[in-house]
């Protein structure tokens, strides 16, 4: 195969990239906290804020994504080395989350897991698709880690 073939063909996953599904239950939505602590470890990266907006994201799939039957999926990914992005599919397409700063004044009794994650992340959102899919997207922008700067002695 030539190079431009190979170019072509070699896939455009990032360097680091976690997938896993699970169960649409609050015990999945611990499952999911739990196994992005992990993860975020094994790469060494700095566990907060992201595993508290996985934790938001994760119990608001659990709880509002929720369909009999079918799971929901946990995926981190990171990006340029630079950008973490956090995403949580669910087969609820039809019920989109509604953003905190549209209910600000209104007194709820829910929706403040989204404000949370607002507040933690650095862009978030939601893409539609493919039906009858939802993703509850959070990105946080990594801070440069100077490796050659780093004094081994203290």
């Amino acid at each position: 195969m030539s190079d431009v073939n190979q170019e072509i063909a070699a896939p455009s996953t990032p360097p680091h990239q976690f997938s896993v599904p699970l169960s649409a239950t609050r015990r999945g939505a611990r499952l999911a906290r739990l196994l992005a602590t992990e993860q975020l470890r094994a790469w060494g990266m700095p566990l907060d804020p992201a595993r508290l907006i996985v934790s938001e994201l994760a119990a608001n799939a659990a709880l509002h994504g929720r369909v009999p039957g079918r799971s929901f999926r946990l995926t981190l990914s990171v990006f340029r080395s630079s950008v973490l992005r956090i995403e949580l599919a669910d087969t609820r397409g039809d019920r989109l989350p509604v953003s905190p700063r549209a209910t600000v004044g209104t007194p709820a009794e829910s929706g403040y897991g989204l404000l949370l994650v607002e507040e933690l992340s650095d862009r978030w959102g939601v893409q539609c698709g493919p039906v009858p899919r939802k993703t509850v997207w959070a990105e946080l922008d990594l801070p440069a880690v100077a490796v050659c700067d780093a004094d081994p002695h203290g």
